[in-house]
């Protein structure tokens, strides 16, 4: 189902998100010598554009969702999911998270990213009427303002491998 516009914006940012997943995947299994860089990539990545997506998921996505008795399961699924990346996200910020961690970072984050497009977002676009949508984009648009709209470029020690050997 292609994607209504009130949840691109989202959606946009899962992509961004979902990059950083992939890059780490590839660059696995990580020196030790890369994982500084790594967790100020992913902190950087947090206080920039997912800590206001998770607060815009939090104060008007899951609320709708919950209207809907068969998601409440899945937005408490999603609800536990953001803590749990919440303290990747405050480790790496105090560079504590281990080459191990970050691998399990990027799957957690994007088995996450994936469950809210594929699940969420599918359900939520056959259960909500076309106003309904459209207050919802307009709430989510507002709240998603305050992220930072720019591209993190990669270090040189977190570039894919492909770009390492150019």
């Amino acid at each position: 189902m292609l994607r209504d516009k009130s949840l691109i914006p989202l959606s946009h940012q899962h992509q961004r998100a979902l990059a950083l997943c992939v890059r780490i995947d590839r660059a696995s299994p990580i020196a030790d010598g890369d994982t500084e860089a790594w967790q100020r990539e992913i902190a950087q990545e947090f206080q920039s554009e997912i800590a206001v997506h998770f607060a815009a998921e939090e104060k008007y996505l899951f609320p709708v969702a919950r209207r809907f008795a068969e998601l409440t399961a899945l937005v408490d699924d999603l609800l536990g999911e953001h803590a749990g990346l919440r303290r990747y996200f405050a480790e790496a910020a105090e560079h504590k998270l281990k080459p191990p961690a970050l691998t399990e970072f990027a799957r957690m984050l994007s088995t996450h990213i994936r469950k809210e497009e594929r699940q969420l977002f599918e359900s939520l676009q056959q259960l909500l009427n076309p106003e309904q949508l459209g207050e919802l984009g307009t709430n989510l648009n507002e709240a998603l303002a305050e992220a930072e709209h720019s591209c993190t470029l990669p270090s040189r020690s977190t570039r894919s491998r492909a770009s390492k050997e150019t």
